[in-house]
């Protein structure tokens, strides 16, 4: 091999105590990890399943990890760890073992671009992981999803065939590279002729007509569902398809040796919604690993149902994957350069789960996608105390295009630390909408209270209020405050919030903490308080200020208050 290759052993950061991970680097930048079970039969056959990082995701990121609080959304999303290790448990008669190769473009069709010999290269990536993975009677299984799909083109691209090692070829919404020009459909033809055990899984949606931010995501000719009929309609040439309802999807596929060894499964997807993640998450890998074999009914669970590998994700440990320390007085960073618009990300975590979509948030209020006058506070000069709160509520986005954003209180504790700030008491949000420049009237919504939709449509309703008033004015009304409270300790893990006044200075919400600590609805605001106060021209912390028998009435009404959330 004309590659230089550097080995480095790591500690295996996301792997369990029954695994081992390695990790090396190509001279040309394709980092590459394997992982294997720390018991390897020789005795017994090994399947190497190969998956190819989408675009924008690294190694660890493919291979999931639980969340945690401030972890990029990324990690939740694919699992091929935890989908491998529970095909390890219903499989003992064969050494499984995960390899995951990432471009150092973080784009395999990017990489593609930069490499005239690409699919020379890819073949020997191939080979490479094959040498390294242990056992003598070695399978190879090419898997991918989104644009880990050119990869495996790449690979077919690169010889005359397809190899007789390579035994499943699975594309999880990843076949969009899919050409006749290139002999695509010849050599998938002829690899699956040679063997009836081989196995052709294409898994996609209905993304013809599916917008973000008002625009279709695929052109008039693109996307995995068209790329997917032109496989079938070239296949089918010589196959003998069937097709017909499974479910929400299309299935297609040809008989033979009572099953199939050509399978496509398209979601119809009749609410045109963004399907691209979930058709792994939702035990993508798995069935796409064991259709069509024994194994599909042993894992206890159902394509597109449940994670049926739930209890196997593990917890992070890495460096490149822990949640965001706090930093003192950090102050929110400068916007990124590109960045979505507060709408554009809003739809992006419309349909992701609960946890998934606040740490999407998170993450992405503190790579600093906030807005400009966001970062100017307003000061809040009282008898005896002066301090500095944010203008508005926290919101992603840009000044002429930003979404309010509702989040957790612990969603809201880890930005307002990372920011040198804290959530405010009951009487601070008194004071403020006392002191407020522009005072809002309240807007409540009965539907969908908890929809990221919902949140979109208040955004609007206020700004249609706000109209004519300039950025950075001091407004209050238009939200219920996060806070911290007292009554916290009476009913820990709740949310507790407060106010939403109306123009004769009442609050519609009292101070209320019967909502479990994850609820989130529309009318929730995070509103940052800087950490730094002055009392009597004289810097103090706001949470020792908080706890302070006598300071404390300063700015609290309930007496001293630990603001650390439970």
């Amino acid at each position: 091999m004309r590659w230089l290759v550097l080995i480095v052993l790591v500690l295996a950061s996301l792997a369990r105590a029954d695994e081992s991970e390695r990790t090396w680097t190509t001279d040309d930048g394709v980092r590459i990890l394997v992982n294997t079970p720390e018991r390897v039969d020789a005795n017994k056959p090994t399947l190497v399943v190969l998956y190819a990082c989408p675009n924008g995701n690294t190694i660890e990121q493919t291979m999931g990890a639980r969340l945690e609080p401030g972890m990029d959304w990324h990690f939740d999303i694919q699992h091929v760890a935890a989908q491998t290790r529970k095909l390890r448990e219903i499989d003992p008669e064969r050494n499984i073992v995960l390899a995951c190769v990432e471009a150092d473009t973080k784009s395999w069709p990017g990489w593609r671009k930069k490499h005239s010999d690409n699919s020379k290269r890819i073949r020997a990536i191939v080979d490479e992981v094959s040498r390294a993975a242990p056992g003598s009677d070695k399978r190879l299984a090419l898997a991918a999803h989104s644009g880990g799909g050119s990869f495996i083109f790449g690979y077919i691209n690169g010889g005359d065939a397809i190899g007789d090692d390579v035994e499943r070829i699975a594309f999880l919404d990843a076949n969009y590279g899919y050409d006749d020009a290139d002999r695509h459909g010849d050599k998938l033809l002829a690899w699956l002729a040679r063997d009836s055990k081989r196995r052709l899984i294409v898994i996609a949606y209905d993304d013809r007509d599916v917008t973000l931010n008002g625009k279709k995501i695929v052109s008039d000719t693109g996307g995995t569902y068209r790329a997917s009929e032109r496989m079938i309609e070239r296949l089918g040439q010589e196959l003998k398809f069937k097709r017909g309802p499974m479910g929400p999807f299309t299935h297609v596929g040809n008989a033979r040796d009572g099953g199939s060894n050509a399978t496509f499964l398209v979601h119809t997807n009749p609410d045109k919604k963004i399907l691209h993640t979930v058709l792994v998450e939702r035990n993508g890998l798995l069935h796409a690993l064991t259709v069509g074999t024994d194994l599909q009914w042993k894992w206890g669970g159902a394509f597109f149902g449940e994670r049926a590998y739930a209890s196997l994700i593990q917890p992070a440990t890495s460096p490149t994957s822990a949640p965001a320390k706090s930093q003192a007085a950090a102050g929110i960073p400068p916007r990124p350069d590109k960045v979505m618009g507060g709408k554009a990300f809003a739809e992006t975590i419309a349909d992701l789960p609960a946890k998934a979509r606040e740490n999407a948030i998170v993450q992405e209020i503190l790579r600093g996608n906030v807005p400009e006058f966001l970062r100017k506070f307003s000061t809040i000069q009282l008898d005896g105390i002066t301090y500095e709160v944010a203008p508005d509520y926290l919101a992603i986005g840009g000044d002429d295009d930003f979404v309010r954003m509702p989040m957790t209180p612990q969603s809201a504790t880890i930005v307002a630390q990372a920011f040198g700030c804290s959530l405010p008491t009951r009487k601070i949000v008194n004071d403020v909408y006392a002191e407020a420049d522009v005072k809002l009237e309240p807007k409540p919504l009965t539907e969908k209270r908890e929809a990221v939709e919902t949140f979109v449509q208040h955004n609007e309703i206020i700004e249609s209020q706000r109209k004519g008033k300039p950025f950075g004015a001091l407004v209050a009304g238009h939200k219920k405050d996060v806070v911290v409270s007292n009554r916290l300790k009476e009913k820990p893990n709740r949310v507790a919030i407060y106010g939403w006044h109306k123009p004769d200075g009442k609050p519609i919400q009292p101070l209320y903490v019967g909502h479990v600590g994850n609820y989130v609805d529309y009318s929730h605001g995070v509103r940052l308080v800087k950490n730094e106060v002055f009392i009597d021209g004289k810097p103090r912390a706001l949470g020792e200020v908080m706890k302070d028998p006598k300071l404390c009435e300063l700015v609290s009404d309930e007496g001293p208050i630990d603001a650390s959330y439970p």
